[in-house]
């Protein structure tokens, strides 16, 4: 943001020659020079006065840039702290939603007014594509990202008219698809009828909860059949290219999963290590090919899926609700919620229960039935 030449000594003037560079918002440069009273002999004393006066012209600069520059000032901070994905999913963020709607605005002129503003455009119309509004996770996502860059310019001197604490979006709770008992055990059937690496995959993630990122990455090395475990140490995914110069807009990246929590150990039933005993492979291989350096991608698994329910007549579901089907089958058959948060890789048992345990109307009708015995005595 800041250059610095001092290397312009004026023997005539008997000055120094101070020239530096502040870059705008758009990534242009504005040259100035300052001229100071020479210090020839006392040189700490002049970098004082250099020091001095740029502090002041940067200070002024801090004051009045656009929230954009903030934005971009914020991101390049955070690049080297999150995941690839993380960082492109705040670029889009930012380049598609906030700079548009925040970015040509002074910082010191953004208020909670104009922020609750742009949370209400967002919600009511706020999808680029069809003009509909955003879910609240969205724009959640949003104003993490205005709060984070607002604290950043704040803790280098800004001065904030904008105050967070009244800033709450309501999320609406979506009910996630989850397979009855009966659905499971048509969809078992298919799975175990000619099996194939990829049924073995999906009958993997029904009976671990593991995600798919997780499944497509896991290697044979990272299989126990002796001690009847599996170990989660790596997730993939495709993701958005940062190089504009590849001629493919998206790659695969594996890396290690979203949170240290993540990062477990899976004990594995009895049936389902006598399945995997029929694909064994090197351990460096992927379980879902059989070989090194050939991997399946988690799209490619999502259709895969997708025709297993229908040769299982099963009604529309995503890869996803395999996990929930599992966090729910457990919860039916009494496994306590701390275990059951363990193998899910979850943080804490919080997010086990907001998210992930979805109590069936068999199970609710037994609690009730429980109930019963009071009338009895």
């Amino acid at each position: 943001m800041l250059k610095i030449n001092e290397n312009n000594y004026n023997k005539k003037s008997n000055d120094q020659k101070i020239n530096y560079f502040l870059h705008n918002i758009n990534g242009k440069e504005k040259s100035t020079s300052l001229y100071t009273i020479t210090y020839k002999r006392k040189k700490s004393k002049f970098l004082f006065a250099k020091t001095d006066l740029l502090n002041k012209k940067l200070k002024t600069f801090k004051q009045t840039s656009n929230f954009s520059f903030w934005l971009d000032e914020w991101l390049s901070v955070s690049k080297s702290r999150v995941k690839e994905s993380t960082y492109i999913r705040y670029k889009n963020s930012i380049d598609n939603h906030i700079k548009p709607a925040l970015g040509s605005i002074k910082i010191t002129e953004i208020t909670t007014a104009l922020i609750e503003k742009f949370i209400s455009q967002k919600l009511e119309n706020g999808n680029l594509q069809t003009g509909k509004g955003l879910s609240p996770k969205t724009v959640s996502d949003f104003l993490i990202i205005i709060k984070n860059t607002i604290k950043y310019a704040h803790s280098d001197g800004v001065k904030i008219n904008c105050h967070f604490e009244s800033l709450t979006i309501r999320k609406k709770n979506h009910e996630m698809r989850v397979l009855s008992v009966d659905e499971e055990k048509r969809l078992i059937k298919t799975l175990l009828t000619n099996t194939e690496r990829y049924k073995l995959g999906v009958l993997l993630c029904l009976f671990t909860g593991i995600r798919i990122g997780e499944l497509c990455a896991l290697k044979w090395q990272d299989i126990s059949l002796k001690d009847k475990t599996i170990r989660i140490t790596k997730t993939m995914q495709r993701i958005q290219c940062t190089d504009y110069n590849k001629t493919t807009k998206t790659h695969i990246v594996i890396t290690e999963p979203k949170s240290d929590s993540s990062c477990r150990i899976i004990p594995l039933q009895d049936s389902i290590v006598s399945v995997l005993k029929q694909f064994i492979a090197k351990p460096e291989c992927y379980l879902l090919t059989g070989m090194s350096k050939t991997y399946i991608e988690p799209r490619t698994m999502q259709n895969k899926f997708k025709g297993y329910l229908a040769d299982s007549m099963i009604d529309k579901a995503n890869f996803h609700s395999l996990r929930h089907t599992f966090a729910t089958r457990c919860i039916e058959l009494g496994f306590d919620i701390k275990t059951l948060s363990e193998l899910l890789g979850h943080s804490s048992v919080k997010i086990t229960l907001d998210r992930y345990v979805h109590s069936s109307l068999n199970l609710k009708r037994d609690c009730i039935n429980k109930l019963d015995l009071l009338l009895k005595h």
